[in-house]
């Protein structure tokens, strides 16, 4: 009797056996089947995560472009009013273009694009100098052009790559280093437009000059 017991239960874990490992083998299945789908689905969603990276960038350059149109649209709003065909006017005429010009301005002013640079804290270190570095020579504008221009020109030249008219300034070169790539772009526009302003006033001071120089010289004759 108790053979016959040892016999069955010998019986019973032989067939038990071949059950547990084909459940053990079932589950590794399983796990394997698991693993593949996880790998496929983390190299689409890296896939995902990668054109949505050019699309992000791209947002940025667009967003970017349109910050510099809106400088570009009240830069020359200001060169209009502030040009010598708007002195040689009618007061009316003066009157009405001007108010069209603030109109447009105020429109332009309407629209806030702003896209943040993302810095460490040598790079705003760097962007807070470099500013610093011209806003010191823009408030002695007034007490030299000359000496303001080129000392603009020379913190110009540091920012370009191609061979620069005059003397580098070594100093502000090394600063913009440091900053980051899209604050160098900006303090490069920043600087280009300034010269363009002096260059504009300098016009309109030497026309201002030969207009005056025109007008004794038929004075003189009469008095002669």
């Amino acid at each position: 009797m108790a053979q016959a017991r040892i016999s069955a239960k010998a019986s019973e874990g032989a067939q038990q056996q071949p059950q547990q490992q084909q459940q053990s083998g079932g589950q590794l299945r399983g796990r394997f089947y698991r693993s593949t789908s996880m790998a496929d689905r983390s190299s689409r969603l890296l896939e995902n995560l990668d054109q949505l990276e050019l699309r992000v960038e791209a947002f940025r350059d667009a967003a970017s472009a349109m910050e510099q149109e809106k400088e570009i649209l009240l830069e020359m709003i200001h060169n209009i009013q502030n040009s010598q065909d708007m002195r040689h006017i009618s007061e009316g005429e003066r009157e009405e273009l001007n108010l069209t010009a603030n109109r447009l301005m105020g429109r332009t002013l309407t629209v806030e694009v702003s896209v943040e640079t993302i810095r460490n804290a040598q790079q705003q270190e760097s962007l807070l100098h470099a500013t610093k570095m011209i806003d010191e020579i823009v408030n002695k504008l007034l007490d030299d052009l000359e000496d303001a221009k080129m000392r603009l020109m020379s913190l110009y030249g540091a920012c370009t790559s191609d061979v620069p008219a005059g003397p580098i300034d070594q100093k502000f070169q090394s600063v913009v280093i440091g900053c980051a790539i899209e604050d160098q772009k900006k303090i490069k526009r920043r600087l280009e437009t300034l010269l363009r302003n002096l260059e504009n006033s300098e016009k309109s001071i030497t026309l201002l000059e030969h207009q005056k120089s025109s007008v004794r010289q038929p004075c003189n004759s009469k008095q002669d």
